[in-house]
């Protein structure tokens, strides 16, 4: 494998320096990229690799020579579609480590075009979506005929600045949720429920997460709740900030909320290693059969390194010979997240009514 063909686009950011790191520690070659020309300058004469810094309007002219994309810098609603565009117009196949909703949407509507071109748009290799995404597709393996899915994440409470941007943007507009098929906008927070991650009920609220998207693509399940694992008092931050929405929208408010809010750096590697997470599922069919599954995880930081290299390794060695719109499941297999590094294996149980 030319490691060299990857080229990691954000390599500066918290996640994509990490990301960056971890290729070179394997042996690889990447060539590391982003907008900040000086930032890219010193990470590539650090880890003694090749750089090219270029705005996402110009990525087109830049991407000479790269068999895949690995996109690390959001947030992704505005920078995942010109990412996308520049990597049709050159045949490269996508990655990026999205968790939102509307970037996975976004590639869908791109489907036919990806796979005139040969391309693989495969948006969410992260933690975000891989865990969850094979988890639905394990249980609906289980449950074939299942008509109602939940997946719900509880991740670290030491979060990267970027992380934090993304939650406030989400912020500024309705949870959602997928019904009959069709999305359809409820109040974060309106839907709290006790969920068994492994070690005892926590406290859940719904929220807006990618595999509204890509669970229903993975699954053909029409019926999809989200969850994320909250405090009580997170719940009364997001349902003020969800009162104010129309405030948050506003890019001098949203800028201040996220320079109050935003820590300096991300977890360092011990918080890391102290603060794992895990994912839960739970599938239902018309008869009221009903199958749960949990998965303990590395921490979400460091499932992301592992998950992005992983599938850009398998798009560098064995592409698909069509291209599309896939995801992770699709691409690799649901026992993939099985196979990282800190994964159990999935435990999936009959729940008894």
């Amino acid at each position: 494998m030319s490691s060299s063909r990857l080229l990691i686009y954000g390599a500066y950011g918290y996640t994509g320096d990490l990301i960056a790191r971890s290729a070179v520690a394997r042996g690889w070659s990447p060539i590391v990229a982003g907008r900040n020309a000086a930032r890219v300058e010193s990470l590539a004469r650090e880890l003694g690799v090749e750089g090219r810094s270029f705005d996402l309007g110009a990525a087109q002219e830049h991407l000479e020579g790269v068999d895949v994309v690995l996109h690390c810098a959001g947030p992704f609603s505005a920078t995942a579609a010109p990412m996308m565009a520049a990597c049709l117009s050159t045949g490269t196949h996508y990655l990026d480590i999205t968790g939102e909703m509307d970037v996975f949407e976004h590639a869908i509507s791109l489907t036919q075009e990806a796979s005139e071109a040969g391309v693989v748009l495969c948006p969410g290799v992260g933690f975000d979506v891989v865990p969850t995404d094979c988890l639905a597709a394990r249980l609906a393996e289980e449950l074939p005929d299942a008509t109602r899915l939940s997946l719900a994440i509880l991740g670290p409470p030491s979060l990267s600045p970027g992380t934090v941007k993304t939650l406030i943007e989400g912020m500024a507009v309705s949870a959602r949720r997928r019904v009959g098929g069709v999305i359809e906008a409820v109040e974060f927070g309106s839907d709290i429920r006790m969920i068994d991650f492994g070690d005892g009920p926590t406290q859940s609220a719904n929220a807006t997460v990618a595999d509204l998207s890509s669970a229903f693509r993975s699954t053909g399940i029409e019926n999809i709740t989200t969850y994320a694992a909250v405090s009580d008092a997170q719940v009364r931050q997001f349902r003020m900030l969800y009162g104010i929405r129309r405030l948050v929208r506003l890019a001098p408010v949203s800028r201040l909320l996220t320079k109050l809010a935003a820590p300096a750096h991300g977890p360092d590697a011990a918080e890391r290693a102290a603060q794992p997470s895990a994912v839960w599922g739970e599938v239902e069919n018309a008869a009221g059969e009903t199958r749960v599954g949990r998965i303990r995880l590395a921490n979400s930081y460091t499932l992301t390194v592992d998950s992005s290299l992983g599938l850009a390794q398998h798009l560098l060695e064995q592409a698909p010979a069509e291209g599309g719109t896939c995801t992770p499941s699709q691409l690799v297999g649901w026992q993939f997240v099985e196979r990282l590094p800190g994964s159990e294996p999935i435990a999936v149980s009959v729940l008894q009514r």
